[in-house]
C-alpha cells in the first residue's frame, strides 16, 4: 500500500494569476495598446454585422484646452450607451466629432498672435485649422485613455471639407425654401469679440449697472385730460443702460395703467400711480402730492423733450410695460432692444444705433462721441445731472447677459444680419418651421421627462434665428451681390457650384478664389453685369453643429441602413445647456430640411460639482480633471463613478468619493478573484454540468443571477446605469462574497477535485462569473477584459469580452421548483440570524471560530420548521459550523437568541477537530490510515486515492 497522502496537498486551494492589486494606472495603458494593435473596435463591429443598427450621435465639443470632468462624464455616459447597446445585440458604431469653427478657437488664436487683425483672413483661417487639429489630437488621446471605443482614426470634424460643404448646402436649402432673409434688428452683440451672438451664446451672470431715474419734459399733445398737462411736467423713466439714452426715440405707456402727476420738491412728475413710492425711495423725494390722474392710453402721441438732445420723442402704447420696477413709463430705443424694435416698427420710429463693432459711438455729443458704451455710462449720467434731468442714481446688481466665451457683458445692437424665419413655412408646405419643430418634439422620448416641456417652451418662445456672424473662422454665407446694381444672386444652381468647390478645397476656397471663379462661368445679373461681390459674414457655429445630422448620419459613415439617405439618431446625450444649444439648433436644421427631428430620444445629464455642491473651476481651486483621476486611480474608477451616480441630476465628485469607490471596486475585484482562483482546474467543455444536474443551492444561485441579468438588461436599455452598478455591487459583495462563496469554500476546498458536488459548485461559479463580467464590461472596460482573459472559455466564446454579448437570462434558468426557491430564501434569513448569534458567542469567548460551534434550532412556525428539517444535512455548510441539530420542541432553558418564531442555541461542537477541514466530529480517529481526519475527509481522501471511478455521491 502506498504512503498516505500529505493532507495539505489534498486540498483544492485557489490558484490564479489574476492579481489582487489592480494597478490600473500602470496596466490600463498596456491594455489600450493591445486593443489598438488588434483593431478591437473594428472587430466588434464585424461580429455585430447584420444586427439591428443603433446610433448615438455625438455632440461635438470644442477642441480647446484640456478635457474637464464634465466632458469626461459626458463621454463616458455616451460610451456606456454605445457599449450596452452593442452588447445587447446591436450594430452600434460610434463616430466621435468636434466643433472646430467659431469664436472659442478664434479667441485662442488671436491670443497666440497677440491681437486681432495681425494676419490676412486666409492665413488666420489656416492658423485656426492648425490650432483645432492640435487639440483634436490631444482630446482623442485623452478620450481613448478613458476606455472609450470609437472611430478615432476618422472622426467627424466641422472643419472637414465634406462637412463644410454640407453646412453651405444646408444654408442654401433654407434659403431656397424661403426661410432666410436679411434684416436690421437688435441682436446680442459682444463689443469685445466684435460679433453678433445667438441666444444660445449668451449666459446670464451677476453685473452691477447704474440705475437712474430721468426726466423727459412734456411738450404737449395727447388726448383726454392728459392733453391739459402743461410744460412744467416731466415724464419719468428708469433705466440701467444710461448709454442708450442718446438713442431714445419714444416713451412707452401701458394703455390700461393709471398714471398720475405728482408735485414734488424736484418738480411736477408724471409716472404710474403704483410706482410713486418706489420713485420716492430711490430718488430721495420726500413729498409727492397727486395733482391729477390719467389713463395710459391718453398719452399716445404726446410729445416729450429729450433731456439733452434737440429732439422730441412721442408717447407710444405697448403691453410689455410692467409695474414690477421702474416708473411705468419705458424708455424706448428701437436700435437696442427687441421690444423697443418691434414698437419702433409699429410706430415708424427711427431704428437708431450709431455705434461700431467695438461699441464706440460714431455720432453724438462731444462728451461721449468716440467712447465705447460702457465707458460712456458715467459720462451720460453726469450729462443728465448737468442738464437737470437726473432724479436718482445708484448702483444696481442684477442678472445681465454676458458673452458665453469672453464672459464680458453684451449689448443689444441693431445691425444688418441674416436671419432664419421661425414663423415661415417652406415653399409648398403649410406648417411653419416653429409649428413643425413643436410637433416633432412630441414624438421624441425625453430623459428626464421634463426635457420635453423645456424644449417645447424654448422653441415656442424663441425669435427668428440670427445665423450670421462677423468673424472669419467658419463657413461663409453663400451670397453674392452684383457689383453694378447690388442685386443679390438668386440662381440656386449657380450658388450650389460653390458647394462643389467646398467639397474639393473646403470653405477656404471662399477666401482663395474670386467670385467669378467660384460661380459657373458666365453667371450674369439681370442688369447684364457679370462682376460679383461676396458676402463677408460667416454662419453661426450653432448652424454648423446643428447640421451634424446631415453631415454625419449617412451611409458613408455606416450610420444609416442600406437604402436610406438619412435617418434620425436613436439618441442624443448632452448636458442641460444644450436645450438652447445643440439640441435646439439640430432640431431646427433637421426640421427645416428633413421635416423630422434628428433624434428619437434625448438624454440629459447634470453638472459636475465638488463635495460642497459648488461648480468646479480652476479659479476656485476645486477642479478635478479626468487625466489627474486616471493617473491616480485609473480610468475604470472614473467610469465606476459615472455609473454609480444618478447622472440626470447634478453629480458630486471629490477625493472622498473616489476613496469610497476604490473600496467598492476592491470588493468587486476580490469577488471575481475568488471565482477565478477556484476555476483553475475547470474546463467548461470537460467539467461543466447541465443546470438541472447541479446541486439545489447552486441552481438557486443561478436563478438569482438570471434575475439580476434580466433587471440589469432592462436598466441598461433605460440608461439607468446607477441601478446596474448598485445591483451588481450588492450581488457581488453580499450575495456572493459574504454568502454563497463563503458557503462554497468547504465544498470547493475539501471535496475531491473531480467530485460531482465540487464540479457543480464550479459550474455555477463559472456561469455566474461569465454573466457578471459581461454585465459589468461596459462600466469596468479594463478590469472586465482582464477577468475575461483569466476566465475558462467555452467553445465559441469571443477573444474579448467587448466582442461578447450580454448573458441571456434563459441560459441561467435551472428550473428550480418555486417552493424550493422560497425555502432557500427562508434559509438565507435563518443564516443571517445564526451569524448574529455566532458573533455573540465569539464575543463571549464561548467559541473561537464558527467551526467550533454546534447550532440548535427550533421554529414555532410549522412551515419554517419543516424546511429546517428537510435541509438539516445542508445546514452545517450553510452556517459554516461543525454541527446543526433541528429540535422537535423549543429548548427547555431560554436560549437568549429566541425570537417569537425562531430559537437559536450556540454550544461547543462535539468531538475533535479534523486536521484537514477543521470541522469538529465525533468520528475523528476512526480511520487508521488517516487518524486525524473526519468521516467527510475520509471519503474525500478515498476518492482522491481511488480516482474518479470511486467518486463519492
Amino acid at each position: 500500500m502506498s504512503e498516505p497522502l500529505e493532507l495539505k496537498k489534498t486540498l483544492n486551494l485557489p490558484k490564479t494569476d489574476f492579481p489582487m492589486k489592480a494597478s490600473l494606472p500602470q496596466n490600463e495603458p498596456k491594455q489600450l495598446a493591445t486593443w489598438q494593435e488588434s483593431n478591437l473596435y473594428e472587430r466588434i463591429l464585424e461580429v455585430r454585422k447584420g444586427k439591428p443598427l443603433f446610433v448615438l450621435h455625438d455632440g461635438p465639443p470644442y477642441p480647446t484646452g484640456e478635457i474637464h470632468l464634465g466632458t469626461g462624464l459626458n463621454k463616458i455616459l455616451k460610451d456606456l450607451v454605445v457599449k450596452t447597446s452593442s452588447m445587447a445585440g446591436h450594430y452600434a458604431p460610434y463616430v466621435p466629432g468636434w466643433d472646430c469653427h467659431g469664436l472659442p478657437i478664434e479667441t485662442q488664436v488671436e491670443k497666440e498672435l497677440g491681437g486681432k487683425g495681425k494676419v490676412p483672413p486666409a492665413e488666420f483661417r489656416k492658423l485656426c485649422r492648425e490650432f483645432a487639429t492640435r487639440y483634436v489630437e490631444q482630446h482623442k488621446r485623452d478620450f481613448k485613455r478613458l476606455g472609450i471605443f470609437g472611430r478615432w482614426n476618422d472622426p467627424y470634424l466641422t472643419m472637414s471639407f465634406d462637412y463644410e460643404a454640407t453646412i453651405a448646402g444646408a444654408f442654401l436649402d433654407f434659403m431656397e425654401s424661403g426661410y432666410v432673409y436679411r434684416g436690421r434688428k437688435p441682436v446680442y452683440w459682444c463689443i469685445y469679440d466684435s460679433t453678433a451672438l445667438a441666444e444660445a451664446e449668451v449666459e446670464y451672470e451677476d453685473h452691477t449697472s447704474p440705475s437712474i431715474w430721468v426726466k423727459f419734459g412734456v411738450v404737449g399733445g395727447g388726448s383726454g385730460q392728459a392733453a391739459k398737462i402743461g410744460p412744467d411736467v416731466s415724464a419719468v423713466i428708469w433705466t440701467t443702460t444710461p448709454w442708450t439714452i442718446p438713442h431714445n426715440r419714444a416713451l412707452a405707456f401701458h394703455p390700461d395703467f393709471e398714471y398720475v402727476v405728482v408735485d414734488t420738491e424736484k418738480g411736477a412728475l408724471l409716472l404710474a400711480a403704483d410706482r410713486v413710492a418706489a420713485l420716492q425711495a430711490e430718488s430721495g423725494i420726500k413729498e409727492a402730492r397727486i395733482r391729477g390722474k390719467f389713463k395710459g392710453s391718453d398719452f399716445s402721441g404726446m410729445k416729450f423733450q429729450h433731456p439733452f438732445l434737440p429732439i422730441q420723442v412721442p408717447g407710444i402704447l405697448t403691453n410689455y410695460v410692467t409695474l414690477d420696477q421702474g416708473s411705468g413709463i419705458v424708455h424706448t430705443a428701437p436700435g437696442h432692444g427687441a421690444d423697443d424694435f418691434y414698437s419702433g416698427q409699429k410706430y415708424g420710429l427711427e431704428i437708431y444705433a450709431p455705434i461700431d463693432d467695438r461699441g464706440v459711438y460714431l455720432e453724438g455729443l462731444p462728451e461721449y462721441k468716440g467712447k465705447d458704451v460702457f465707458t460712456a455710462n458715467p459720462i451720460i449720467v453726469k450729462l443728465l445731472a448737468e442738464r437737470g434731468a437726473l432724479l436718482g442714481n445708484h448702483e444696481y446688481k442684477h442678472s445681465y447677459p454676458h458673452c458665453w466665451r469672453c464672459h464680458n457683458p453684451v449689448i443689444f445692437r441693431a445691425t444688418e444680419q441674416w436671419f432664419i424665419k421661425i414663423d415661415a413655412a417652406a415653399h409648398g408646405r403649410s406648417a411653419s418651421l416653429r409649428q413643425e419643430a413643436l410637433g416633432e418634439i412630441r414624438h421624441v422620448k425625453w430623459i428626464p421627462a421634463w426635457g420635453e416641456d423645456r424644449m417645447y417652451d424654448m422653441i415656442a418662445e424663441r425669435p427668428d434665428w440670427t445665423v450670421s456672424r462677423q468673424r472669419f473662422w467658419g463657413v461663409p454665407i453663400i451670397v453674392f451681390y452684383c457689383d453694378a446694381c447690388g442685386t443679390r444672386l438668386e440662381d440656386f444652381k449657380a450658388l450650389r457650384n460653390v458647394v462643389r468647390w467646398f467639397e474639393k478645397e473646403g470653405a477656404d476656397a471662399w477666401y482663395q478664389h474670386t467670385a467669378e471663379e467660384l460661380l459657373p462661368a458666365g453667371t450674369t445679373c439681370s442688369c447684364g453685369a457679370t462682376k460679383w461681390r461676396k458676402e463677408n459674414d460667416i454662419l453661426d457655429v450653432w448652424f454648423d453643429s446643428g447640421s451634424s445630422n446631415l453631415a454625419v448620419l449617412t451611409l458613408k459613415n455606416g450610420l444609416v441602413e442600406p437604402g436610406q439617405g438619412w435617418r434620425p439618431a436613436d439618441v442624443y446625450l448632452e448636458g442641460p445647456d444644450q436645450y438652447r444649444g445643440w439640441f435646439h439648433s439640430s432640431l431646427l436644421v433637421a426640421t427645416g430640411i428633413k421635416h423630422k427631428a434628428p433624434f428619437r430620444s434625448v438624454v440629459t445629464h447634470g453638472w459636475t460639482l465638488d463635495e460642497k455642491g459648488q461648480p468646479m473651476s480652476k479659479s476656485l481651486g476645486n477642479a478635478l480633471y479626468p487625466n489627474e483621476i486616471v493617473e491616480r486611480w485609473g480610468a475604470d474608477l472614473l467610469r465606476l463613478w459615472v455609473a454609480s451616480v444618478e447622472y440626470q441630476a447634478d453629480v458630486k465628485m471629490s477625493e472622498r468619493v473616489m476613496t469610497q469607490l476604490s473600496e467598492a471596486y476592491r470588493k468587486i475585484r476580490n469577488t471575481f478573484r475568488f471565482a477565478l482562483g477556484n476555476l483553475a482546474d475547470f474546463d467548461p467543455a470537460r467539467d461543466a454540468l447541465p443546470n438541472e444536474q447541479l446541486e439545489e443551492m447552486d441552481r438557486w444561485m443561478l436563478e438569482r443571477t438570471a434575475e439580476l441579468v434580466t433587471k440589469s438588461r432592462d436598466w441598461y436599455s433605460a440608461y439607468d446605469f446607477h441601478r446596474v452598478y448598485h445591483a451588481i455591487h450588492d450581488f457581488s459583495v453580499v450575495d456572493l462574497s459574504a454568502f454563497y462563496y463563503d458557503v462554497l469554500k468547504d465544498r470547493l476546498y475539501t471535496k475531491a477535485a473531480r467530485n460531482k458536488s465540487r464540479r457543480s459548485a464550479q459550474t455555477a461559479i463559472w456561469k455566474i462569473t461569465s454573466a457578471l463580467v459581461r454585465l459589468i464590461a461596459p462600466v469596468l472596460v479594463f478590469t472586465s477584459e482582464e477577468i475575461w482573459r483569466h476566465l475558462p472559455k467555452a467553445k465559441g466564446d469571443q477573444p474579448s469580452v467587448h466582442m461578447a454579448e450580454f448573458p441571456d437570462a434563459e441560459s441561467l434558468i435551472a428550473k428550480i421548483d418555486p417552493q424550493k426557491k422560497e425555502a432557500w430564501e427562508e434559509l438565507a434569513k435563518v443564516r443571517s440570524a445564526v451569524l448574529i448569534k455566532l458573533e455573540e458567542a465569539r464575543n463571549a469567548k464561548s467559541i473561537g471560530g464558527s467551526l467550533e460551534a454546534k447550532v440548535s434550532l427550533y421554529s414555532s412556525l410549522p412551515k419554517l420548521q419543516s424546511t429546517l428539517k428537510s435541509y438539516d444535512k445542508q445546514l452545517p455548510a450553510l452556517f459554516i459550523v461543525s454541527q446543526v441539530q433541528v429540535l422537535d420542541r423549543a429548548p427547555v432553558s431560554p436560549p437568549g437568541g429566541e425570537s417569537s418564531d425562531l430559537g437559536i442555541v450556540i454550544d461547543k461542537a462535539d468531538g475533535k477537530k479534523c486536521e484537514r477541514c477543521w470541522n469538529y466530529s465525533t468520528h475523528v480517529g476512526e480511520n487508521p490510515r488517516y487518524p486525524t481526519v473526519c468521516e467527510r475527509c475520509r471519503d474525500a481522501l478515498a476518492e482522491i486515492e481511488g480516482g474518479a471511478s470511486h467518486a463519492a455521491t
